[in-house]
């Protein structure tokens, strides 16, 4: 479940990374070799937003998924802020900047949401022990 907005828990890297839409530099991010089975959540309010089950190498230097945990959990908004257009990927809860999305991902969507570490946390799923 979301926490509140607040963002006074964030590193000044998070920060910038989140709300001054800044980006961390390719190949630095802490969950980019990540192989471990969970959710990538936001940073900032704990929403979920992408399974470890869409992520993939993309070779780009940021982590990479092909596909949202549930789609109404990160919104697209116009980036025009580099003089060509993309689409910036957002928490759609706090408003958090994620990354960005392009249509040169794998199947079955397409899609590479191209996410910085700084904005994600991980929740890794716990393997059951089988009952004696």
């Amino acid at each position: 479940m979301p926490q509140d907005k607040n963002q006074t828990h964030l590193t000044p890297e998070q920060y910038n990374v989140c709300f001054l839409k800044g980006t961390e530099p390719p190949g630095s991010g802490k969950w980019l070799h990540n192989k471990a089975k969970g959710m990538y959540v936001c940073v900032n309010c704990g929403q979920e937003l992408f399974k470890s089950d869409t992520k993939f190498d993309s070779g780009t230097g940021w982590p990479s998924f092909w596909d949202p945990a549930v789609k109404a959990n990160v919104k697209t908004e116009a980036d025009n802020s580099l003089g060509v257009q993309r689409l910036e990927v957002v928490c759609s809860n706090c408003g958090a900047h994620l990354g960005h999305v392009f249509d040169d991902g794998p199947k079955p969507t397409g899609k590479r949401y191209c996410i910085n570490s700084l904005a994600l946390d991980f929740i890794q799923k716990i393997k059951k022990n089988p009952a004696p």
